[in-house]
């Protein structure tokens, strides 16, 4: 099972639409679909208006590609929905929604670890930055 998270917290996922791989996306009418690290974001760009959710995969927490993909996709034009998915861990989750991402999805077991207070903790991103602090 996955937990997604947002800045209300933990919850079930609600996405019923399921999710095509970019590779079968121009063979395939879905409406989400899976990057991975290493895709190119560019290669959706006449795709954007027809996807209602894209879920970026982190096969490491120390794989930050996720994080450039979020930020590219948002400054084409992408208004759905965008999701994290894998190894973020809580201290991420402010740099994922910087960046774009509405949700992270994580599995059982990183919740376990992380519960979610401490992801909560982090779900105020907008003051959670230094020029939020030199501001003061």
């Amino acid at each position: 099972m996955t937990v997604i998270v947002t800045d209300s917290g933990f919850a079930a996922d609600d996405w019923n639409g399921g999710f095509c791989t970019l590779d079968s996306l121009p063979a395939n009418d879905c409406a989400g679909v899976d990057l991975p690290s290493d895709a190119e974001p560019e290669d959706l760009r006449a795709r954007l208006d027809g996807l209602s959710l894209i879920r970026v995969d982190f096969p490491s927490f120390a794989d930050g590609r996720g994080f450039s993909i979020a930020a590219e996709l948002r400054r084409m034009g992408y208004k759905g929905r965008l999701r994290a998915k894998g190894h973020v861990i809580s201290d991420q989750y402010a740099m994922a929604r910087r960046v774009g991402f509405d949700e992270v999805e994580i599995d059982d077991a990183l919740a376990a670890r992380q519960p979610e207070a401490e992801w909560l903790f982090r779900a105020n991103w907008t003051k959670h930055d230094y020029q939020a602090r030199l501001r003061g």
